[in-house]
């Protein structure tokens, strides 16, 4: 299963669309929004994109509270199963216990990916291209024995996003 994530994309939601398209472009299945949403529209896009998906609150995302049961917001740490796999999906990386298969979470604003103790720890870095000039995204394959990541960039001025791919055992637990 292909699973397309995004993260802190704040007001860009441009950013956020070019982010989701390029994930969906690329087969993603489910999409993860790992919080700081920013805007309403984002949570819109997400909405109507075709897919599954859940977005967690940032802690920039207070504001949102009054949609949630208009969208699939979500609180953190907050556990899922997909692929026949353990998920816990914050915004802060405050509850980085190994106590899932795969933890998702961003507000570092900082791409990760690490296996660790037979846990994959993902952050897909901004959408918004705030802190550097690029725009960030990710997809996590999950197959029976291994992970695959893909890490896409985009710089503020290019059209094309550039990809860089990661490969993990997996260990079933």
């Amino acid at each position: 299963m292909k699973i397309g994530i995004l993260s802190d994309t704040h007001s860009k939601v441009k950013r956020a669309k070019a982010s989701l398209e390029l994930l969906l472009e690329k087969g993603a299945e489910f999409i993860v929004h790992a919080g700081d949403i920013g805007e309403r529209e984002t949570l819109e896009l997400l909405k109507n994109c075709g897919k599954r998906y859940v977005a967690v609150y940032g802690n920039n995302d207070a504001h949102l509270v009054q949609y949630h049961n208009d969208y699939n917001l979500v609180q953190e740490p907050f556990y899922f199963k997909l692929a026949d796999t353990k998920f816990k999906l914050m915004h802060l990386p405050f509850y980085m216990s190994p106590d899932a298969e795969v933890i998702i979470f961003g507000h570092t604003h900082q791409f990760e990916v690490e296996m660790k103790k037979g846990t994959l720890f993902l952050n897909p870095g901004e959408s918004c291209a705030r802190n550097k000039e690029l725009s960030e995204c990710a997809m996590l394959e999950v197959k029976d024995d291994e992970f695959l990541v893909s890490y896409f960039t985009k710089k503020k001025k290019e059209t094309a996003f550039k990809v860089k791919e990661y490969q993990f055992p997996r260990k079933k637990r």
